[in-house]
């Protein structure tokens, strides 16, 4: 299928990691920073969210606050955590990235770990915060997109928002959900009340039933279990690979060549199945 004929989408790219803004060696910060650009210059419409991870800098990479987009709140177990919206352009592209900001949780010098390596004891609230923020940040854009593509274990429980707190929105009423796992990042958990904060007081047990162990591989399964496709790249957690292998959804394997094209490819297939 020749993907430049296709016509125009919409698709969001939710991104844990993406570089140039954060010196990142990942698989996912690299294919975060390329593969939007390429499915851009194919003539579709991209936005693309990240978390605004206070080691990157603002004077440098030019960011500035979108006040029309800010000053929402997203509550996590009955606190009310603002939302700052910024953006910033990369270089040399046509391409706006939307960082999404908040004081108590992003603020800090480093991104999932301190400076003696200990992974942030508030990681699942990062996490929750980051997931709505990003859904409601789209409401309030009001932009439509045909595909939510979900990079990173930050990202996982954006799915399952979608299938349920989110299912009756207008805005995401004809978007398909694609989520990328990739390599195990984290060793550690993110607590034993994860699973309840990450319900927000709406979603069912056995919905959040993947999540339960709250460790790298629980997020990915999460993940997988409540999006519609699936990208897969090597190198990914045993219990992942085997819930991949008897699962029935589309599963794309991540190559570098023809990059743009097979992801759109992929893309079109998700949009075209009912």
């Amino acid at each position: 299928m020749d993907s430049s004929n296709q016509e125009r989408k919409k698709i969001l790219f939710v991104s844990s990691e993406m570089r140039p803004f954060l010196d990142s060696e990942t698989s996912l910060a690299e294919i975060a920073r390329y593969l939007p650009q390429k499915i851009q210059e194919k003539d579709n419409e991209v936005r693309i969210l990240v978390p605004r991870f206070g080691v990157i800098n603002e004077r440098r990479n030019r960011l500035h606050e979108v006040v029309r987009l800010s000053g929402m709140n997203i509550t996590i177990d009955d606190n009310d955590n603002p939302l700052t919206i910024k953006v910033a352009s990369i270089p040399n592209t046509k391409m706006q990235v939307y960082f999404l900001d908040n004081e108590d949780f992003f603020q800090r010098k480093f991104v999932y770990n301190d400076e003696n390596d200990k992974f942030f004891d508030d990681n699942d609230e990062r996490t929750i915060f980051f997931c709505k923020g990003a859904l409601e940040t789209v409401k309030k854009l009001g932009w439509y997109p045909d595909i939510i593509h979900c990079q990173g274990w930050m990202t996982s429980l954006i799915p399952l928002y979608l299938k349920t707190i989110y299912k009756d929105e207008p805005v995401f009423s004809n978007a398909k959900i694609v989520y990328s796992v990739y390599e195990n990042d984290f060793s550690e958990d993110l607590g034993s009340d994860f699973k309840r904060k990450a319900g927000l007081n709406h979603i069912e047990d056995s919905e959040l039933e993947p999540f339960s162990k709250a460790d790298c591989t629980s997020m990915h399964l999460g993940g997988i279990t409540h999006a519609d496709a699936v990208v897969k790249f090597d190198e990914i957690a045993p219990e992942v690979e085997q819930r991949l292998s008897s699962s029935t959804k589309p599963i794309l394997n991540h190559t570098d060549d023809e990059l743009a094209d097979k992801y759109l490819d992929f893309y079109n297939s998700l949009l075209s199945s009912h």
